[in-house]
């Protein structure tokens, strides 16, 4: 796996960038001319031209250079012994992440971009899973893990830091100072991106300590919905979902954490407890048919927990399984204490029952039910 460092420096390349900023606006001009013979008047090395000729005068879209960094590939460092040495500008800096070997630099005014190859871990054997609901409100990530029994709720500043800085965008457009507007957001989504560093880390190290694979919803595709009001489409436009995602995905790989993507159709609607559609008001969520009453998120961590990959084999779907929660491809590990929920069962409450609206025509509920059913088992 390859990992990217940022090491900061105190040394002085401003002749070396203005050098390679040259190159950079000679290969935009000539395209057809990516070789450091070519630029070998301007003074750069070799090694480095090299690099920033083949990465601008390739890349046909870049049409202007702005900012310029040096490129040293493998072939110009020595690492040993965590010393790095860049023989071609004369620089000798240390370096401590344990890495395999160095694959390429980049420098900048201020800090180096060491890219290193990092050996994997090997994957365990799964005890469990780790089901993790990522929300645009309340916590950004609510994990429930099903060898423990335990409830994680993560994040709970994201909203907070969102509003915060959109309000304060929202003065300084009045205000006409574009360039603070800039930092603003920078500032921003250093905040968010270290949160989410944080987050993916406590989830990474929960799942590695119980011996347990991670779940997460495949949410490809979710701004694409147009049917949302316009008071949630600003905070579904400032989610960092996929950020939150990757962080846990990479921090997984590199510690030997089984991590799989499931389908997230019907997670925050279905009650974990019986499998069948419940009622969600805000965080809350109310299952009319078993009584069960959770918050939403934390109902929404279990399904995706106990939400098989695989179709289970059919004398374990008969027995704990409806054939409604069937046809919706749920398979929860919790239905055997529901199994005998239409005769009663210890854990459901009087209440719930009490509570249940009978309809006015009866048997047209039956008759209903009894087509939803065979159309379901294909009868």
């Amino acid at each position: 796996m390859i990992l990217t460092y940022k090491v900061k420096h105190q040394l002085d390349f401003s002749v070396q960038l203005k050098q390679a900023k040259q190159v950079a606006k000679f290969a935009i001009r000539n395209r057809d001319k990516l070789s450091s013979k070519h630029v070998s008047h301007i003074g750069l090395k070799s090694c480095i031209s090299n690099q920033i000729l083949r990465k601008y005068g390739c890349n046909k879209k870049c049409k202007k250079v702005k900012r310029v960094k040096l490129i040293i590939p493998n072939q110009g460092i020595k690492y040993s012994e965590g010393v790095v040495n860049i023989p071609c500008l004369s620089v000798v800096f240390p370096f401590d992440k344990q890495c395999q070997k160095v694959n390429q630099i980049e420098i900048d005014s201020t800090y180096y971009y060491v890219a290193v190859e990092i050996k994997e871990e090997p994957q365990y054997q799964v005890e469990g899973w780790v089901g993790v609901d990522r929300n645009t409100n309340g916590h950004c990530a609510v994990a429930a893990c099903t060898k423990t029994s335990k409830v994680l709720k993560m994040g709970k500043k994201a909203k907070h830091t969102h509003e915060k800085y959109r309000s304060i965008r929202k003065k300084l457009q009045r205000l006409d100072k574009l360039k603070k507007l800039k930092t603003v957001k920078r500032r921003e989504s250093n905040v968010v991106r270290d949160m989410n560093h944080k987050v993916s880390r406590k989830i990474v190290n929960y799942a590695k300590e119980n011996r347990c694979g991670i779940k997460l919803e495949d949410l490809r595709g979710i701004r694409k919905n147009r049917k949302q009001a316009k008071s949630f489409k600003v905070h579904l436009n400032s989610w960092g979902y996929y950020q939150l995602g990757q962080f846990i995905e990479y921090k997984a790989q590199l510690a030997g954490v089984p991590v799989q993507y499931i389908e997230p159709a019907y997670t925050s609607q279905r009650c974990h407890k019986c499998g069948r559609l419940g009622d969600r008001n805000g965080k809350a969520f109310k299952c009319p048919h078993c009584g069960h009453a959770s918050h939403a998120d934390v109902n929404a961590a279990w399904n995706i927990a106990e939400k098989l990959l695989a179709e289970p084999k059919a004398e374990h779907c008969s027995k704990s399984v409806s054939p409604i929660a069937k046809a919706m491809g749920v398979y929860s590990q919790r239905l055997h204490q529901e199994e005998d929920w239409c005769n009663g069962s210890t854990d459901t409450p009087r209440l719930a029952l009490v509570q249940m609206r009978p309809t006015r025509n009866p048997t047209a509920l039956a008759v209903g039910g009894c087509q939803l059913y065979h159309a379901i088992m294909g009868l």
